[in-house]
């Protein structure tokens, strides 16, 4: 054993993330956490600091989706970590893998009242698969793994690594040692797949349905089968409907996409094959009356758990998405969607997208904006393959009908959480993983507020972002100015008012950025053909609408079943 210092803690935590692949971390650097950040950067990885370890840990979890590994995530101790909670139960809800690595008091300082003490594995387990502290400075390279290994296999999800600062600054001398606890890169997934008699029973219910329709979910897409998804609807001709992140794994313009005609191919379909798509509230647990009573579902899931989840009479398929849709192709042979429910699908989607089209075109062109004339204006200025993020209940719901998705893991939404705050979190991490690709984040004036100090974090990371507010003065809806001024004063204002056009185009520019105050379409228009030619900074375009008032809320998704007595 030598006596010099060879390596300390903190690079060797480096080196196990570079031998994970790890190309980007994201996070907020403090005591005792500097010297991992500093030594990850050392050793080639990118770090993006960021303002809130909130939006980080959404950053990370979104990257993680995108790339198929991990994203990681580091932040401080205490307050650090419960900060970080919100991005470990996204990824739990989304089933996104995630790695959360966060310093924490000395081993030697546990329960005495030490800096931000914390039981942050315990803080952290009911949103992980897997949450561990390392016992020795040995161990640590074998805890990471497993945290990425547990994130990546089986259902992906969140898992978290606990960072003492005495093994962080540990002053490693004994290179014998350190070479042998060096771990190999956790492998891509194994990849199963249904048994036989299994997948018999689901191509003989395919195969009688009248009224057959896949539902493509966001599953489908982080296991990358669009060729296989799509291969399988080119040879049985059968609809699909992708749910709001399972557009564009089969592009959204395919004449067999039925994302137009949504309520009336679920109350139609008889038979019903679920890709990485769940029975939740999304797609209204699988119940009527939003769909038929007599409907069918096959679902085809990696988790055992999922399986019959909310319907007990489904049909499970166990296995990997692009290893079982490639054995359906295989086998399905002869299939006969009855002709006139396609073509009644296919009407009602040509129906609904010309009723959108002319809700864009309403008005004149200095009248103020709505949602549907706004969105018109956007989508019209906008370059081919852009990556979509959008977060806000109006400007979430209303936007996925105007702008079309032609490839897969190109929309980012609020997700199975309806997570509002994530915008800059997603737009950030999609920038990192997608260099060469416009991200044009499209978010409601209240979902913005969550996480606006990320401009700074996207200016100062020179990430060429495109952020649009759509700023209708409130939560749902706004007051305007008059309004907003007589109910302040009577002490009357609604729980869902923000204050009347704030100026979040100045924020950008505060920041270094670049910013626009649009109040009609011609100014619109303007600013997006400037905005889309911005290659090199971070931009904001703050899109006045008419707010609003006071409408009553009602929402689409909501069930609305009678309850039973009892």
């Amino acid at each position: 054993m030598s006596g010099t210092v060879i390596a300390s803690g903190a690079e060797l935590i480096a080196n196990t993330l570079k031998t994970q692949g790890v190309e980007v971390i994201f996070g907020i650097v403090g005591i005792p956490v500097v010297e991992v950040a500093e030594a990850c950067v050392a050793a080639g990885i990118r770090f993006i600091g960021f303002r809130n370890e909130q939006s980080a840990a959404y950053a990370a979890s979104v990257y993680g989706y995108l790339s198929g590994r991990p994203g990681v995530c580091l932040t401080v101790g205490g307050p650090g970590v419960v900060h970080a909670l919100a991005g470990l139960l996204n990824a739990k809800l989304n089933c996104w893998p995630l790695v959360l690595l966060s310093g924490s008091c000395e081993t030697d300082q546990v329960d005495r009242g030490a800096f931000q003490e914390l039981d942050q594995v315990e803080a952290c387990r009911p949103y992980c698969k897997y949450s561990g502290r390392p016992n020795s400075i040995e161990q640590l390279p074998f805890i990471v793994e497993k945290a990425f290994r547990t994130a990546m296999y089986g259902r992906p999800g969140a898992t978290y690594v606990d960072l003492p600062a005495d093994f962080i600054q540990y002053p490693i001398r004994n290179k014998q040692v350190m070479d042998a606890c060096q771990v190999q890169k956790v492998q891509d997934a194994p990849k199963s797949m249904p048994d036989n008699v299994s997948l018999k029973k689901a191509v003989d219910l395919l195969k009688s349905a009248k009224r057959p329709l896949f539902v493509v979910g966001k599953g489908a897409a982080y296991a990358r089968a669009e060729n296989e998804i799509r291969a399988l609807v080119e040879k049985t001709q059968i609809p699909f409907l992708p749910t709001p992140m399972g557009k564009g794994v089969i592009a959204d313009n395919h004449p067999l996409c039925v994302s137009a005609a949504r309520s009336k191919a679920l109350k139609e379909a008889d038979v019903v094959l679920l890709i990485g798509a769940r029975l939740n509230w999304i797609l209204h647990y699988g119940e009527t009356p939003r769909w038929s009573s007599q409907v069918k579902f096959i679902q085809l899931d990696i988790s055992p758990e999922e399986l019959g989840n909310n319907r007990h009479d489904t049909l499970s398929l166990l296995g990997d998405i692009s290893a079982t849709v490639g054995q359906l192709h295989q086998a399905l042979d002869h299939v006969s969607p009855d002709a006139g429910y396609v073509s009644g699908l296919v009407e009602k989607v040509k129906q609904n997208v010309q009723k959108t089209i002319e809700s864009g075109k309403k008005g004149s062109d200095d009248a103020i904006l709505n949602y549907q004339t706004a969105f018109t204006v956007i989508k019209d200025n906008l370059p081919q393959d852009v990556v979509y993020v959008s977060e806000g209940a109006n400007t979430m719901d209303i936007g996925r009908s105007f702008f079309d998705v032609s490839e897969p893991r190109h929309r980012l939404d609020a997700g199975t959480g309806a997570t509002m705050g994530v915008g800059m979190g997603y737009a950030i991490g999609a920038q990192c993983y997608y260099p060469n690709k416009k991200i044009v984040s499209i978010v409601g004036d209240s979902a913005f507020g969550f996480s606006a100090m990320e401009l700074e974090t996207a200016v100062r990371s020179n990430l060429p972002l495109l952020i649009i507010v759509i700023n209708n003065n409130g939560i749902y809806h706004g007051l305007s100015d008059d309004e907003f001024a007589t109910a302040q004063k009577q002490g009357t204002l609604p729980t869902t008012s923000l204050s009347p056009e704030t100026r979040y185009d100045l924020i950008s520019e505060a920041c270094g950025g670049k910013g626009w105050l649009v109040k009609n379409r011609v100014e619109l228009a303007k600013a997006m053909k400037e905005a889309v030619q911005i290659n090199d900074k971070t931009s904001v375009i703050n899109v006045l609408i008419a707010p609003g008032g006071r409408k009553k809320l009602e929402f689409a998704w909501q069930q609305k079943t009678e309850k039973s007595k009892m």
